[in-house]
Formats: C-alpha cells, structure tokens, sequence
C-alpha cells in the first residue's frame, strides 16, 4: 500500500508540472530555471521514491516492473519537458519572425499608400496631357487642312507659272527667232547698197523745143543717196544688180505746143509720155518703171523732138527712181 501511494504521488507531480507547461504562464529564462527546478524534484521524488522502494523492497512483494515504469515515466517526463522548451522557443521565433513579416507590412501599407498618391497624381496629369493632346490634335488637323489648303494653291499657282513659263519660252523663242530676223535684215540692209535719188529739171522755166532730141538734165538734186545720179550729165549709173523703181513727171505751159518726153535703159527706149496743148494754157504727162538693172547700166531722159517743157521753182518736172533690192 505504500509503494502504491508514493506511485499516486509521483503522478500527481508529473500531472502537475505538464500542467504549467501546458498553461505557458512561464516563458524565458524563469521557465528554463523553474524547468531545472522542476527536473531536480522529479529527480529528487523518484531518488526518494527509489530509496523508499529499497527500504521497503524487503518487507513488500511489490512487483520489479513498478520501477521500470517509473523510470519511463520520468524520462518520458523530460523528454516532453524538452520538446516544451523548443516548442515555446519556435514560438518566440515566429513571433518574431511575424513581427518583422507585420513591420514589413505596414512599411509596405505606407509605400501603397505613397504609391497610390503619386498615382492619382500621375493619372491627373495623364488626363491633363490627354486634353492637351486632344487640343493638339485639332490644332494638328486644322493645320494640316491649312496646308493641304495651301499645297492646292501652290499647286495650281505652280501650274500657271509653269504655263507662264513656257508662254514666256515660246515668247523668247519667238523673240529670239525675231531677233535674228532683224539682225539678219539690218546685215543685209548694211550689206545692201542705199541708192535713191529725186531731182527737178531747173529753175529757168521752158526747156525747147528743138528739132532732135537731147538729154535733159535734172540739176535740181533733192536726193542722192550712193551718188549714183549725175546732175552734169542728167545719167543715173546703176551701182549695183538689182531692181529699180523709176518715175518722172513732165509738164508744158506753151499753148498750141507738143509736150513729151523719153525714158531710156541703155540705148533701149522704155516709155514715152507726151500731150498736146490746145490753148487751156498747161498740159503734164507721169509714168513709171521697175527695171531690173546690171551693175553699170544707164537710165535717163530725153526731150521729145519738136516738143519742150517747163519747170520753175514749183519743181512741176521731176525724175526719181531707187533701189528696191539687190540681185
């Protein structure tokens, strides 16, 4: 009954120290030393309870396995006892390692928070740059039709100056090809011999009649250009081939009188211009020739035999003639 009682004892001190394992009111290093403590009078119990055993062993029977078991017990006691402790210390580690896990956390919470204002700030100026952009863009559109406005202009402005252009070449080609024409008619007129001549037959009023003819003199020179006429022997000497224009004008102021006159190409007769004065006090005759003339040919005048004519200060009888072009 003893061995018995002191086995109960034992139990209720095992129950009791899980008990304040269990209930963790001791942590740190109060537990470590309340755990030796403990251990100690476990020890010191089972020491006890062992000694009791072997003062008793010779009066009771009790049976040998009590005290196997008992010493399983105790160390079934430790070991729990030890894997308490390490239980609490991975405890303490995780609640440390969840109080740098909360700190973290809230350091995140406060970066979100910045984060989440800069943002919504961003977002604000995203949508003020999205309103520019708009205003850009219609600003954009409405240049861009401008310049396409503008390109059309250019265009059609572009296709007037370049019609003007070539009205302009067509202009300086003609002009040009004019150009040469004048150039080429001045070198010719330059190159081209300048014969003209016109002159009064004289002052001295009636010319004749006598009964042959005789050349008449025109001394009144008007014009001589080339001095191809000779007012001394009344002779005009061509001075150049080519064409000749010719004209003479003869006049009378004898009544019941012949008036005339020749015109002569070399020793050829071309014309003869006469009329008679029947008493109305004047009578005058006009012709004209084109003659194509080899360089020193003659034209001139003769009075007509038996006939005479007049000329004073109004120049009533003339002779004329010029170059038309050269051959």
């Amino acid at each position: 009954m003893r061995s018995a009682a002191v086995f109960l004892a034992l139990l209720l001190c095992l129950q009791w120290t899980w008990a304040q394992g269990e209930s963790g009111e001791v942590t740190g290093t109060d537990a470590e030393t309340e755990g030796g403590n403990r251990q100690e009078e476990v020890q010191f119990e089972i020491q006890g309870v062992g000694a009791a055993h072997d003062q008793s062993s010779s009066q009771t029977n009790i049976s040998p396995d009590i005290w196997a078991e008992l010493k399983e017990l105790r160390d079934m006691a430790i070991e729990q006892k030890v894997e308490l402790r390490n239980s609490k210390s991975k405890i303490e580690k995780l609640e440390q390692e969840n109080a740098a896990t909360q700190a973290r956390l809230t350091a995140s919470e406060s970066k979100n928070a910045v984060l989440e204002a800069k943002m919504s700030f961003y977002e604000g100026v995203v949508k003020e740059l999205q309103r520019e952009n708009m205003v850009l863009e219609t600003r954009m559109s409405s240049s861009e039709n401008e310049v396409a406005e503008l390109k059309r202009e250019n265009a059609d402005l572009l296709a007037r100056v370049t019609a003007n252009e070539n009205k302009i070449t067509v202009l300086e080609t003609r002009m040009s090809s004019s150009e040469n024409e004048v150039a080429e008619l001045k070198r010719e007129n330059a190159d081209r011999p300048k014969v003209a001549f016109s002159a009064g037959l004289t002052d001295a009023g009636p010319v004749g009649p006598f009964n042959t003819e005789i050349t008449l003199k025109f001394s009144k020179v008007f014009t001589n250009i080339g001095q191809a006429y000779s007012p001394t022997t009344g002779i005009f000497t061509a001075p150049v081939r080519g064409v000749y224009y010719f004209r003479f004008t003869v006049w009378g102021g004898r009544p019941s009188a012949w008036m005339g006159a020749y015109l002569y190409h070399n020793e050829k007769r071309m014309t003869l211009s006469y009329d008679y004065n029947d008493e109305q006090a004047y009578v005058s005759a006009s012709n004209a020739l084109i003659l194509q003339l080899e360089k020193g040919d003659v034209v001139y005048m003769t009075l007509y035999p038996g006939s005479g004519v007049f000329d004073d200060s109004f120049n009533r009888t003339i002779f004329s003639g010029f170059l038309l072009f050269a051959l």
